[in-house]
């Protein structure tokens, strides 16, 4: 069987020499809008899950590496950003929330440190302490100490406490939130300030998102501020956007308004894959088979992935709009972690995981560590997380609580990418070679996230985008937009439109799209280079089949060029072979503009 080295155990953690959370500078305001990044999903101990899978730390530690200080990793050793995010929400599951902590069950990350089981390369031991807590997870689910609504209690107070002393207006923004966890169909609740509700509103209350929503509807009727983000739609069976029903609740106007008044954003890329899209629901997309986790479930109940994936959803209430005249799924992107080590590890260089036990270090992940096929495991098909994106005047909950209502956000899958799209009938392109072209932007149309206003004369549709890209990351390949229809039958399309490439490449007039932008990826070494692509890319676009009695909608993808995946890394450290895919191209994607025909 063997025994398994992992150089990524070392160093060890160690409290005296972790560097603590700088302050960092402020953002200053800016009626334009700036581009901030931040997690909104992100668990700590507090989480059933995370408890037993080895996580230890607290809401406070989320706070902490968020804000740029060094915390321990539930494998024991220490983690950091590279750059410190602008805001952070701590979302653990409502349900049973703090009490596996509270109980210190007799479990194995109880019984003996991972670290200490990791270091002793003992495939047969980890494979049994492994399965041992799984076992323990799925046998008893997040009630594996029962109720006790004094501990949940108290560990919501210090969720909102530990929020309440990281909030830093101007320099960091704290949210408060948690996550409701009903079967396949989870959202994280988020609130826009410190007023909060006296407890979290769990699936115990109700497994219905219906009577979630009408629960935070209530909420705001009495003046508090808070929304749903719909994650993981591409493991709910296709039950996240049905066309017709929420379990047995048939559609409603009112119901259809009600979700999208309490839903206004959903997360797209996170760990567990992507949920934009999937190359069967969109097979003329070349970009479409991206991070897809294909463990049994993930794919969606029906034939297609249907009612599972954000763009399909998208052209769903496209055609619910044509039958019934309203649309429940008129909604912006974001990205987040879903991490459960009280952090973010969304650079793939530095990748640690979502959960110590299941992917906690390269030796885990790559399958080195555990005598189960990679494919079996979720270290082996998981991915490395995406970032929520936030145009905003300034670095404030009620800046960017704002912003996430009107849906002026947009989604990464790691990297700090900048990107914009405006919509609107009378934009012109030399805007973009002006120093202030969303000024422009914004007095003539309309940002991400907003509907076009009523045409003018016989105009079609007028679009202008740019995006920057990261500055510690990779050069940008395309820009793109893509768009959805629906026809006088009422069915709808898509199409993916390239509209800016770097290196002066041209339209393939057989495939409409630009040719490969080529690779620089050294897979054995995991390393690339920065000699091939952009730093900015832009791009003026009329849209040349539109059809003013057609709906529509319209967001705007930015690609990066190829670099190494985490699991690439993993396998440099390792000294093994890298598993396919050994590349990724990372991406970042914008809230949707929605024209509305007659």
């Amino acid at each position: 069987m063997g025994r398994v080295d992992d150089p990524g155990l070392e160093p060890a953690f160690d409290q005296d020499a972790a560097s603590p959370a700088p302050r960092g500078t402020a953002s200053l305001p800016n009626p334009q809008r700036t581009a901030f990044f931040g997690d909104l999903h992100v668990h700590t101990s507090f989480s059933t899950d995370a408890y037993i899978f080895g996580v230890r730390t607290l809401p406070e530690d989320a706070y902490i590496f968020a804000k740029g200080g060094t915390i321990e990793h539930g494998a024991g050793y220490p983690i950091r950003l590279s750059q410190p995010l602008d805001f952070l929400a701590v979302t653990d599951h409502a349900e049973y929330l703090g009490t596996a902590r509270a109980a210190s069950p007799d479990i194995p990350t109880s019984r003996k440190q991972l670290r200490a089981l990791l270091k002793t390369g003992n495939r047969f031991e980890f494979t049994k302490y492994w399965l041992q807590s799984v076992i323990a997870l799925t046998s008893k689910g997040f009630g594996f100490v029962g109720a006790n609504p004094e501990v949940e209690a108290s560990a919501w107070s210090e969720t909102i406490a530990a929020a309440e002393r990281h909030n830093d207006p101007g320099f960091f923004t704290a949210f408060i939130g948690y996550e409701w966890s009903s079967l396949g169909i989870h959202r994280n609740v988020v609130y826009g300030s410190g007023e909060v509700a006296a407890r979290p509103f769990s699936s115990l209350d109700s497994n219905q998102p219906q009577n979630l929503w009408r629960e935070l509807e209530s909420q705001n009727e009495a003046g508090q501020s808070v929304i749903a983000i719909p994650h993981n739609m591409n493991e709910s069976g296709g039950r996240m956007y049905p066309a017709d029903a929420i379990e047995e609740l048939v559609w409603t106007s009112e119901e259809a308004m009600l979700r999208r008044r309490i839903e206004p954003v959903s997360e797209i890329y996170q760990i567990k894959g992507t949920s934009e899209t999937h190359p069967k629901l969109s097979p003329r997309d070349p970009f479409a088979d991206f991070e897809i986790v294909d463990l049994p479930g993930y794919r969606g109940g029906k034939p297609g992935a249907g009612g599972a994936y954000a763009r399909d959803a998208l052209r769903t209430g496209l055609e619910i709009f044509a039958a019934r005249g309203w649309n429940p799924y008129v909604f912006g992107f974001v990205g987040s972690t879903d991490s459960h080590n009280a952090s973010s590890p969304v650079e793939e260089n530095k990748h640690h995981g979502k959960l110590p036990l299941l992917d906690g270090s390269a030796a885990i992940r790559s399958g080195e560590a555990i005598l189960l096929p990679r494919s079996q495991t979720p270290g082996g098909t998981w991915g490395g997380g995406g970032l929520a994106g936030i145009w905003a005047e300034e670095n404030t909950r009620s800046s960017l609580f704002s912003a996430l209502r009107r849906r002026e956000t947009f989604a990464t899958s790691g990297p700090r990418i900048a990107v914009r799209l405006f919509g609107g009938w009378g934009l012109e392109a030399r805007w973009l070679e002006e120093s202030n072209p969303a000024a422009r932007a914004y007095a003539a149309g309309v940002p991400m996230g907003a509907d076009l206003p009523p045409r003018e004369s016989n105009a079609a549709p007028r679009f202008l985008l740019w995006a920057l890209k990261d500055p510690a990351a990779a050069h940008l390949d395309r820009l793109q937009i893509i768009k959805g229809w629906v026809d006088a039958s009422g069915q709808s399309f898509e199409r993916v439109y390239d509209l800016a490439a770097s290196g002066g490449r041209e339209i393939d007039p057989a495939s409409g799209f630009y040719p490969p932008v080529g690779s620089t990826v050294d897979i054995a070494g995991a390393s690339y280079t920065n000699t091939i692509g952009s730093t900015t890319l832009k791009a003026y676009w009329i849209d040349p089949d539109f059809d003013p009695a057609q709906s529509a909608f319209y967001y705007a993808r930015v690609l990066e060029i190829p670099t190494p995946r985490m699991s690439t890394y993993d396998a440099k450290t390792l000294g093994i072979d890298a598993p396919e895919p050994a590349t990724i191209q990372e991406r970042a994607a914008t809230s949707a503009i929605f024209y509305w025909g007659p």
